[in-house]
């Protein structure tokens, strides 16, 4: 044990003595520490490294600048922080109040402004109608005194009355520059004539000499003008200058001015007003009531009677010949009242009742035979004027001239076309004015509630390790886009499968992720807003007139995710299907179509059917000027009304091929240009086509009454109708395959969606998901033919006001007049024996069945009356002359077209009693 110890341990010191003395000239750490262990000369050789290391140290800390002041240094610190700090806190109470202001109402800043300027005016007034002492009144005599001179006292009055108009007129901004313009060449021409009349001072005269003539303002007007032309020729020009700024203010053309100034003095009185025909309106209506019993004869000069003329309401008085100036006759009688009616229409008036009523029965020979019901002639002007499908004279074809009437020939049948919907030419009808629409604020283009969103977005990223980023956004009325690019070798579907945590993530389920966003290297991710925004109709329309596109079918939608206005102009869509469930925003959206096409259409140019199986959306359009027939609301004669636009269609075909025309367009502008004219020999006069647009409210009411016929009849306009003008807008809240059947999708080919209950519902309109995910009031995806992805806007909207005086507008230009042959069925009924005989009862009996069961069949009627074949096949034949039951469809039961409400009105006309 011991000798073994030895062994260990002479091996172990010899080999540590070994390891010091290898290392001992090397100087480095390890020899160093096995030095220090062993003995004293590796002591020495290895205290040599630390020493070398010290001496830079302590020459290196002798180098440094002594700092004496130690606090100082903190101090800056300090007060830098503090600075800072308060500059901050200054800085973000400015930015916190403009983002205020920029928050407040536009109606709110508007007034803001005109306080403002109200309460300068009054500081001015005090400091020039009166000694104002202190800073405030000597700063209001160097400027305003200084500036206008003499005329400084005008000053208070200027600022006053654009106050007011501010506070009285704050929705007609546009006009603020015209009025800046006119002020400052009003402004510039009076104070120059007054500094050249007060002697012309220099500013060598000193600034009271200025003062007490045009001041600064007439100095630097004046000076100019008279260095280069003398004062001979700058008062005429600065008179006109004056002149030119005093028309820009009010607004008149130097044409209008002596209208302007008449009707200036017939306000003031001293001009007399011209007489109006208000005085002979007694003698007027005597005589037409002594006339209307022989409207047909025209009276002997020695007034026994006779044959009164029939002048037609749209002949002018102005064509008379002389010869028929011989005295107060019929025919004068005729031709003051029709000058009194086309006054009215020229200016915008609605004829008085009285002379509507009597010019009823006056007309020409067509006139007499298709008569105008009451209704529709009182309060308005003549039928035949404005009647759309009507000529002037169907057989004519021209207005016949009273100095020669031709005989009339009652037994001349009809021409068996049907008339086009157009107006007569002498017809002014004026559009309504922008102004009746309301305008709407700017828009937002970023909030803090983005910011929140981004960072959100940026965390979830983050949280669940996807290398993308939010690039930027896009901020619509409604709802935000964000514009997420992603990194390398990342997938689209790492974003598209956290639609769940992004939803959790903003605290909001109506997320729609669009990958990738059309035109873009990058997804998007549409969240809504939590601050919405209004998009008013009056603001779509305005970027219209301002684009220039004066097309009658081009309407307003809304506004997209990116801030731009939609339009759409549905002659090109041509045929469009709007679909949403109830609150969606879907009836506001045709009422922003009806209103846009009355805003930049006429009467003249676009004409509507409008189909309201509701009863309640569509009323407030009734009577204006534009609709060819009242709105229907019964859906069989809707079915009807779709029959009628069929044959319409047909008709404007049968022009197109005639003539050598492919579309409306074409054949509208060769007739305006005198290309296209009729035959030789033809008795036709040739008249533009006006639009035709039908819009079908709720299309599942006429699915449910009229599947196949209704069915045919959209499936053959949309087929065909693009080239004959004639566009369909249908919209319904159930998009369900029964009622947006296959043939009317496949030929409707743009869409507009708002939010659907279901899935199922979204691929019905859009034939893709998204329309479940809309949040409703008006949000929305059009769709409109030949895009690939939908657009996601927000609908318009029109309030009832603005509709009502828009509507209100169209009637005091004219009333309409009705087509009678829309609503009633085209094809020609089946001859049958209308006599009943003795089996009044008996058909009593069987309609009181049929209607009740809703079930018409001839074995029925065999089984439950007993009786034969031949009786049973009678009875339905006579239903079926009375529009109680439709027409055989081979061994199928006939449609019953009464409903059991209205069976004792049935009854009772059958029996010949009086309807209850």
């Amino acid at each position: 044990m011991k000798r073994w110890a030895h062994v260990s341990r002479t091996p172990r010191t010899g080999n540590l003595t070994t390891m010091a003395s290898r290392t001992s000239g090397k100087g480095s750490p390890s020899s160093a520490r096995g030095a220090g262990r062993s003995g004293g000369p590796a002591k020495k050789s290895a205290a040599k490294p630390p020493v070398r290391k010290k001496v830079p140290a302590k020459k290196a800390a002798a180098r440094k600048p002594p700092p004496k002041p130690a606090p100082s240094p903190g101090l800056y610190r300090f007060v830098r922080a503090v600075w800072l700090g308060a500059a901050h806190g200054v800085g973000a109470l400015f930015r916190g109040i403009g983002r205020g202001a920029k928050g407040l109402d536009p109606a709110h800043r508007k007034d803001g402004l005109a306080l403002l300027l109200l309460g300068l005016a009054l500081i001015v007034a005090a400091g020039t109608w009166s000694s104002l002492q202190g800073p405030v009144g000597d700063l209001v005599a160097m400027l305003v005194t200084g500036a206008f001179g003499r005329l400084d006292l005008l000053v208070p009055l200027l600022l006053g009355a654009v106050a007011v108009r501010l506070i009285r007129h704050p929705e007609k901004p546009e006009a603020n520059g015209r009025i800046v313009i006119g002020l400052s060449a009003l402004v510039v021409g009076v104070l120059g004539q007054v500094h050249i009349a007060c002697g012309s001072p220099a500013r060598g005269d000193g600034t009271a000499a200025l003062q007490d003539a045009g001041g600064l303002i007439g100095w630097a007007s004046a000076t100019p003008l008279i260095f280069t032309v003398t004062e001979v020729l700058a008062v005429p020009l600065l008179v006109l200058v004056t002149v030119f700024g005093l028309l820009v203010v009010t607004a008149t053309p130097v044409n209008a001015v002596p209208q302007r100034l008449r009707s200036l003095g017939q306000r003031l009185g001293l001009i007399a007003a011209p007489a109006g025909p208000s005085e002979d309106d007694a003698r007027y209506e005597e005589q037409w009531r002594e006339a209307l019993p022989d409207a047909r004869r025209r009276p002997e000069p020695d007034g026994e009677a006779g044959q009164a003329p029939a002048r037609p309401a749209r002949r002018r008085p102005a064509r008379k010949t002389a010869a028929e100036q011989t005295g107060p006759d019929a025919v004068d009688i005729a031709a003051a009242a029709a000058a009194a009616l086309d006054g009215a229409v020229l200016h915008g008036m609605p004829p008085s009742p009285l002379v509507a009523d009597l010019t009823q029965g006056v007309g020409t020979d067509r006139e007499a035979a298709t008569p105008v019901p009451p209704a529709r002639a009182t309060g308005s002007e003549e039928a035949p004027r404005a009647t759309p499908g009507r000529r002037r004279n169907q057989d004519s074809g021209s207005v016949p001239d009273l100095t020669k009437a031709p005989p009339v020939d009652e037994s001349k049948p009809l021409p068996a076309r049907a008339e086009q919907l157009q107006l007569s030419g002498d017809i002014t009808y004026a559009l309504p004015s922008i102004d009746l629409l309301e305008r709407g604020g700017p828009g937002k283009s970023r909030s803090a509630a983005n910011d929140a969103v981004v960072a959100s977005l940026t965390t979830v990223f983050t949280e669940f390790k996807v290398d993308a980023a939010v690039t930027g956004f896009t901020r619509g009325p409604t709802v935000t886009r964000y514009e997420v690019e992603l990194g390398p070798a990342v997938k689209v579907e790492r974003i598209t499968a956290l639609t769940k945590n992004i939803a959790y993530a903003v605290a909001s389920p109506d997320v729609r992720i669009i990958s990738p966003i059309p035109g873009k290297s990058a997804v998007g991710i549409e969240i809504p807003n939590t601050d919405r925004e209004m998009v008013n109709l009056g603001d779509v329309l305005r970027l219209a007139d301002a684009a220039e596109d004066h097309h009658p079918m081009l309407v307003g939608l809304g506004k997209d995710v990116e801030g731009g206005y939609v339009m759409a102009n549905l002659a090109k869509m041509p045929h469009i299907l709007v679909a949403g469930a109830t609150g969606s925003g879907k009836s506001s959206c045709i009422n922003c179509l009806i209103t846009s096409i009355m805003m930049r259409a006429s009467p003249e140019d676009v004409r509507m059917v409008l189909v309201d199986p509701k009863r309640v959306e569509l009323t407030a359009y009734e009577g204006i000027p534009h609709l060819i027939t009242p709105i229907i609301t019964n859906p069989k004669r809707a079915a009807e009304a779709l029959q009628w636009v069929v044959r319409e269609m047909d008709l404007r075909y049968d022009d197109l091929a005639a003539f050598g025309y492919r579309h409306i367009d074409d054949f509208n502008a060769a007739v305006r240009s005198g290309k296209a004219k009729a035959p030789e020999g033809s008795e036709r006069e040739l008249q533009p086509y006006p639009y035709l647009l039908v819009i079908v409210d709720e299309l599942a009411d006429l699915m449910m009454v009229a599947p196949r016929d209704v069915e045919d009849a959209i499936v053959r306009i949309t087929q065909l109708a693009r080239a004959a003008g004639i566009h369909l807008v249908l919209a319904t809240q159930r998009p369900s395959v029964d009622v947006v059947t296959g043939l009317i999708k496949a030929n409707v080919p743009s869409r507009l969606a708002f939010a659907t209950s279901s899935l199922a519902d979204s691929r019905v309109i859009l034939d893709q998901p998204g329309a479940e995910k809309l949040i409703g009031k008006g949000d929305g995806l059009f769709l409109p033919m030949g895009a690939n992805k939908p657009t996601r806007m927000q609908g318009a909207f029109v309030t009832e006001e603005e509709v009502g005086e828009v509507v209100r507008h169209c009637k005091d230009q004219m009333t309409p007049v009705f087509r009678d042959d829309v609503v009633v069925g085209g094809q020609k009924k089946k001859e049958i024996d209308e006599e009943i005989g003795d089996d009044l009862d008996l058909l009593c009996q069987a309609t009181e069945l049929v209607v009740s069961t809703q079930f018409g069949s001839t074995s029925m009627l065999q089984r439950k009356l007993r009786v034969g074949f031949a009786k049973a096949g009678r009875l339905m034949d006579l239903m079926e002359s009375r529009d109680i039951v439709g027409p055989t469809e081979g061994s199928k039961a006939r449609d019953v077209l009464v409903k059991p409400e209205d069976l004792p009105g049935v009854l009772a006309v059958i029996r010949g009693e009086e309807q209850p």
